[in-house]
């Protein structure tokens, strides 16, 4: 425990297959926590799930002593299933996801043909409105929309830390891909500056890390001040033009994530698998030519 008032206690778990960043976060005086942008181990060539992540993550909640008062998600993540239900289920702990959230569904429902979704965010427990907030113990928890990398994507301020998702990497590696579908370069610059207008000494808590060249070890946390005398792609004195031609131009280089087509059928319905069909089985759709 820090003792220093307004600053939350962060321990996090990194799931290598997907180079993800899971977070639990907690108010060190009541022990409310939340978990961030949560991980269910997929074998795509099998198409098995298993649970081993997450149940990391529950262990690592008993040993702080701390109790899951929420389980959050950034976006709708494109290279990792969430784990977010069975964790409500083993936790009570409501699911919550930025209100926009329900942009990506209308986006995704036809692409992969998911008549059971009704695109109205009605699958998670609580949308998230810009600047609302909401406690965590004696903590606030406080939203903010930035999209770009997608257009649901939000940041956790709490306290003195702020989960960002996919929105910034390490000053060394950059920033997110802006080309999925309602993604854009430009909003994701404006969203970029939004998070770096908070305090300098702000921690900020990564959602991926992929290990820039010349780093040899897995980073997640870095500061506002570092982000903007270093990033590679966004610091100071690089103007949104600028950006905005470097991250389309880099954009048309990148392949698709290993997992998007999994992960984003799963992910739009809050981490939950499409209805069994009529043989009582669950099954993927992989749509062709459609990504």
């Amino acid at each position: 425990m820090t003792g220093r008032p307004n600053r939350p206690e962060v321990r996090t778990f990194f799931h290598e297959p997907t180079n993800t960043a899971a977070h639990l976060v907690w108010d060190p005086t009541t022990k409310a926590a939340a978990i961030v942008d949560s991980v269910l181990d997929y074998d795509a060539a099998a198409g098995r799930t298993d649970t081993a992540f997450a149940d990391r993550i529950l262990a690592g909640a008993a040993e702080e002593g701390v109790q899951i008062a929420w389980i959050l998600e950034t976006h709708a993540h494109a290279d990792h299933l969430s784990a977010a239900p069975y964790l409500k289920d083993r936790t009570g702990a409501p699911i919550g996801m930025g209100k926009r959230i329900i942009e990506v569904q209308k986006v995704f429902r036809p692409i992969f043909h998911a008549t059971d979704l009704n695109p109205d965010g009605g699958q998670f427990d609580r949308l998230f409105d810009d600047e609302e907030t909401f406690p965590l113990g004696n903590l606030t928890v406080r939203v903010l929309h930035t999209p770009g990398h997608t257009p649901a994507c939000s940041t956790y301020v709490i306290g003195d830390a702020a989960f960002v998702g996919d929105t910034l990497f390490m000053p060394d590696y950059g920033t997110a891909r802006a080309d999925f579908p309602g993604g854009d370069a430009r909003t994701l610059y404006r969203s970029i500056r939004r998070v770096l207008s908070l305090p300098a000494t702000t921690r900020l808590f990564l959602c991926h890390d992929y290990k820039a060249k010349g780093r040899d070890h897995y980073a997640w946390e870095t500061t506002v001040a570092e982000e903007r005398s270093a990033n590679v792609h966004v610091r100071d004195g690089i103007t949104e033009d600028e950006f905005v031609a470097m991250r389309e131009a880099r954009d048309r280089t990148l392949k698709m994530p290993a997992l998007i087509i999994p992960s984003i059928q799963v992910n739009m319905r809050a981490g939950r698998m499409p209805p069994p069909e009529e043989d009582g089985h669950v099954y993927l759709k992989v749509p062709v030519n459609r990504l």
